[in-house]
């Protein structure tokens, strides 16, 4: 006697795979570049100066820099951007606006005060400290530095002990 009932289910099997396959193909977000239904990937749409000029304006009458803080010249997509500042923030919030907006590239020529450079690095500084002072002791000038932990003080578990055969 035959055994048909395997030979039943694998063909069962077949086509069924048959049958989703192509419906498993048109989903897939990426075919192969000589596929027949490849789409080739769209341009990126390229502004134009007034375009980008008209963004960055726009962009800056709505921010807290106001729109005559800086000067700024488009020319082939690339943006050129001038002018003085009291907050460093401003300098990298101008870049981003013209990126944004749709320039190619930007060449940011902005300058900061020294005021501002000084504020920064005190800034710095103090948070340098602030990090290395004990906790509990007071912020004062003579507070003490914490000293550098003693690496053979430190308490081992035993998972940190690892012997070498």
């Amino acid at each position: 006697m035959r055994k048909t009932i395997p030979n039943r289910s694998i063909i069962a099997t077949l086509a069924l795979l048959a049958a989703f396959l192509p419906v498993a193909a048109q989903q897939h977000p990426a075919l192969a570049p000589g596929h027949p239904r490849a789409v080739a990937p769209a341009a990126p749409v390229r502004l134009t100066d007034a375009q980008i000029d008209a963004g960055i304006r726009l962009k800056l009458a709505k921010s807290k820099i106001g729109p005559d803080k800086f000067r700024f010249k488009v020319q082939g997509g690339v943006v050129t951007i001038e002018g003085k500042t009291d907050i460093i923030q401003h300098k990298g919030a101008a870049t981003r606006m013209a990126h944004t907006a749709g320039a190619t590239g930007v060449n940011n020529h902005i300058e900061i005060s020294e005021a501002a450079k000084q504020k920064a690095s005190d800034n710095l500084e103090k948070g340098r400290r602030r990090a290395q002072i004990v906790r509990g002791e007071p912020r004062t000038a003579t507070a003490t530095l914490r000293q550098p932990a003693d690496p053979s003080s430190r308490k081992l578990t035993p998972r940190a002990i690892v012997q070498k055969p």
